[in-house]
């Protein structure tokens, strides 16, 4: 398995946000992807996962040699991609153990094991410290900051992506939610799930090892490295590690 992103070009409501970016993540490889504020990480998150704000002008997506670029977000699901959202909506009214059985069904083609999902559901809830309660409240709804990046972490659980795009999952989680969550990344690696782990700081990633790190600065892949690369940002700053 592999993602494919072939000289990326993205531009947001007229503005020209990503130029010419290019990375290949292969199956189990977790790709972290660092850079100030405002630099297009987020804006990359969403291109890749088909959000119609932000148009590709330039490059290919492909996921396993099939090319996505153009795919709506319900066809990029499909062919394996999964994207954890920086801030997770509610969905009043629906709950988490029937998102996640239509989410299931969706990418199943209807073909529906209750057995073999309710035992992944409560698997996974439980490897995440999750009350099983939670399965039947609505989706976010009510939930603290830690407790939606856990139910992030469930979808990724449960639905098994070939990809997964997590858009600063660490962001605003004390330490013992951290653990979870990285502790939720490392099993997702070890399914063979590639990860593209976009985050400001190199906090998370002394939980996570990443096989590659890269830098994004306004809007171009400046620097690839190893784990290295991130414990230099925290010495120096991204200015002064691209120097």
């Amino acid at each position: 398995m592999v993602l494919t992103v072939d000289h990326l070009a993205v531009r947001v409501e007229g503005k020209d946000i990503l130029h010419d970016v290019s990375f290949v993540i292969g199956a189990g490889e977790v790709h972290a992807l660092m850079g100030p504020n405002g630099s297009g990480k987020s804006t990359l998150a969403n291109a890749l996962m088909g959000h119609p704000r932000y148009a590709i002008t330039g490059g290919n997506v492909s996921v396993d040699g099939q090319d996505i670029t153009a795919a709506k977000p319900d066809e990029r699901a499909q062919a394996g991609l999964f994207l954890s959202f920086q801030y997770p909506v509610e969905i009043p009214g629906v709950s988490v153990q029937n998102f996640l059985r239509t989410a299931w069904r969706s990418l199943h083609n209807d073909k529906l094991d209750h057995k073999i999902f309710s035992a992944r559901l409560q698997q996974a809830l439980a490897d995440l410290c999750i009350d099983p309660v939670f399965a039947k409240r609505a989706v976010n709804e009510g939930f603290s900051g830690g407790e939606k990046k856990r139910m992030e972490m469930l979808q990724l659980a449960v639905l098994q992506p070939k990809f997964a795009i997590l858009d600063e999952t660490d962001s605003g989680l004390d330490v013992d939610a951290l653990k979870v969550v990285a502790a939720g990344i490392e099993r997702a690696r070890h399914a063979g799930i590639g990860i593209l782990l976009i985050t400001h700081y190199p906090r998370l990633l002394e939980y996570v090892v990443p096989d590659f790190v890269h830098v994004l600065i306004q809007g171009r892949l400046t620097q690839s490295g190893g784990k290295d690369l991130a414990y230099e940002i925290e010495r120096v700053g991204y200015k002064e590690s691209a120097q």
